[in-house]
């Protein structure tokens, strides 16, 4: 299947993807991790969580998947001066040329949002574990995140978000939906947490709004809306809100996102 990934790879959306790690993005994962285990870390981006994850499980194995060989030079880069064994994949999630019970643990962090089939990635997910290996899966959920003050562009922000991911056949709601999509894959042991990201200090608000600031305004996400229609003096509002979030002093942010734990 064909997935179009809404973000793109301008350096607005790096600069949040290198942000993460296994501690911020994927916690509830750790303390089922342990040394030797084989891992395959889908939708691998930048590679900071997959390097985390990586060193880990050290010496055990690890694949990192990305959808296209430009994508998974990004990933690369973050494993220059790493001495895990780390091996390098071009896949489809949907359709994994890869084979059956070779993985302990098989884990994706922000992918199956942006699946045209978040079920069968998961079937693909669960087929290349072994058997009472661990799926693992975290996405955010777009419609739990919580912002004050609420400013109107904001709210706009939120709304072409939602248009723009689901015309691509995502789904920004994701994390709600990890459970359904699991019982939907056959999964018969399947648990659900939630935990979030806060922005509400100085430093952690410069980073995440003058990210937003400039992902609307340049990201793939800018490209689609502007060729939806959208005008620049919109997108030029909502980049222009995000700085006035900034640097508002009693701003907050909440970001919500479901995690998924599964027994292959």
């Amino acid at each position: 299947m064909n997935n179009v990934y809404t973000h793109g790879h301008h350096e607005s959306v790096l600069r949040s993807h290198r942000w993460r790690t296994a501690e911020n993005s994927a916690g509830y994962l750790l303390p089922h991790l342990r040394p030797g285990m084989s891992l395959l870390d889908v939708g691998a981006g930048p590679g900071t969580i997959t390097a985390d994850l990586a060193r880990l499980v050290a010496p055990g194995r690890t694949t990192a998947l990305e959808a296209d060989a430009a994508a998974l030079d990004i990933t690369r880069k973050a494993f220059e001066n790493e001495t895990a064994d780390v091996e390098f994949v071009v896949g489809d999630v949907h359709a994994l040329d890869l084979p059956d019970d070779t993985y302990d643990v098989v884990h994706a962090h922000q992918v199956l949002q942006h699946v045209a089939d978040p079920v069968q990635a998961l079937r693909e997910m669960r087929r290349v574990c072994k058997p009472g290996g661990i799926v693992a899966a975290r996405d955010s959920d777009y419609h739990g995140f919580v912002w004050y003050p609420e400013l109107p562009e904001l709210t706009e922000w939120m709304d072409l978000y939602q248009r723009m991911a689901r015309a691509n056949k995502g789904d920004p709601d994701a994390g709600r939906r990890l459970l359904s999509w699991a019982q939907a894959a056959g999964f018969e042991q399947a648990d659900v947490t939630t935990s979030t990201w806060s922005f509400t200090n100085p430093e952690d608000r410069a980073f995440w709004g003058g990210m937003w600031a400039d992902r609307i305004l340049k990201s793939a996400l800018a490209d689609q809306a502007r060729a939806s229609g959208v005008p620049d003096e919109t997108l030029e509002a909502i980049s222009r809100a995000w700085r006035t979030w900034t640097e508002t002093p009693d701003a907050f942010i909440s970001i919500l996102h479901g995690e998924l734990l599964c027994t292959a």
